[in-house]
């Protein structure tokens, strides 16, 4: 297996249309060593032709083909994962694993190395978005929808946005150790490790259209959502017995009701800590939950941070000026 040497290449594999977020993360991260560090990375873009990254056209380094003799491939995000993506990009990454590279995607570049069967039998992710349908595509990859990244040793995959700079940090500090990681954070002004997994960023989806006959149930009870409901309660309020409610969550939902139902107390105590100074107990109270400690314990579970570094984090600030 390869180690870090004085030139460690680092590929970043492009054809298609890509996102210029991450493939900026990627070049900002690995093409500038912090001060003192010498032995660095050899940055290279590599597709097949003038390649579109966001608004612009960019020029590659060098074929597809120098995958093949890279120390890291990173697979940076499609701009359309509804598309296939390009077959030559494919067959580039998957020989460059196949030759001892180091493979990682940034969001949805994942659906690259799916597609090249990297994520067989591993642990993946990208984009919470999208992680549905990374796992319906690729069946057999092991899709975990709440972390930041994940490391199978050789095949590496980040969630979206934000996330490539967490696992970019992370294969900087395999390299060069944590001290060398946490100066290109502070040159980054950004953590070296963010707590919590990209569950604590996913928005709330509307579960069902209008129209469906579970509308009105699901509006009622997020009104009631401080009371103390059970599944017996909403199969009543549904005009159903409770096997039927549990069978039309489950195709509806993906959920128990009661799995749901504390889906939406969550949602809700994350809205009240961004927006109120409301005590952890009367939170608990608001939501149904009863207890700051009942609160703490799922709040932790489902979000991955507990509610007290929620709200540290996603708390509006007032208007003003704040130094960096």
């Amino acid at each position: 297996m390869r180690t870090l040497s004085d030139m460690h290449t680092v590929a970043l594999a492009t054809a298609g249309h890509l996102l210029h977020f991450e493939l900026g993360v990627a070049y900002e991260i690995f093409g500038n060593p912090p001060v003192g560090v010498e032995d660095w990375y050899d940055v290279l873009l590599c597709g097949p032709g003038p390649v579109k990254i966001g608004p612009f056209v960019v020029e590659p380094d060098d074929g597809l083909d120098r995958l093949l003799s890279a120390d890291t491939v990173i697979v940076s995000a499609c701009a359309d994962v509804d598309d296939p993506p390009p077959g030559e990009l494919v067959e580039a990454v998957r020989a460059a694993h196949d030759a001892g590279a180091r493979v990682a995607s940034l969001c949805t570049g994942a659906f690259v190395l799916g597609a090249a069967g990297l994520l067989d039998g591993r642990l993946a992710t990208t984009h919470w978005a999208h992680t549905a349908q990374l796992s319906a595509r690729y069946p057999q990859a092991v899709v975990d929808p709440d972390v930041l990244y994940t490391d199978n040793g050789r095949v590496l995959t980040a969630a979206g946005k934000a996330a490539a700079v967490d696992l970019c940090l992370h294969l900087v500090q395999l390299d060069h150790g944590t001290t060398v990681a946490n100066a290109v954070a502070r040159r980054l002004v950004v953590p070296p490790h963010r707590s919590g997994g990209q569950a604590q960023f996913v928005a709330t989806p509307l579960q069902v259209s209008g129209d469906h006959k579970l509308a009105q149930l699901l509006a009622w009870v997020q009104e009631r959502l401080d009371q103390p409901l059970t599944v017996t309660d909403l199969a009543l309020r549904a005009h159903t017995s409770p096997r039927h409610l549990g069978r039309q969550f489950r195709s509806v939902t993906g959920q128990t009701p009661l799995q749901w139902l504390l889906t939406q107390r969550v949602r809700r105590a994350q809205e009240l800590l961004e927006s109120t100074d409301f005590s952890i107990q009367a939170i608990a109270a608001a939501t149904g939950m009863g207890t700051a400690t009942t609160l703490r314990r799922q709040f932790k579970r489902i979000v991955g941070v507990p509610p007290d570094a929620y709200r540290r984090t996603f708390r509006s600030l007032p208007s003003a000026t704040v130094s960096a």
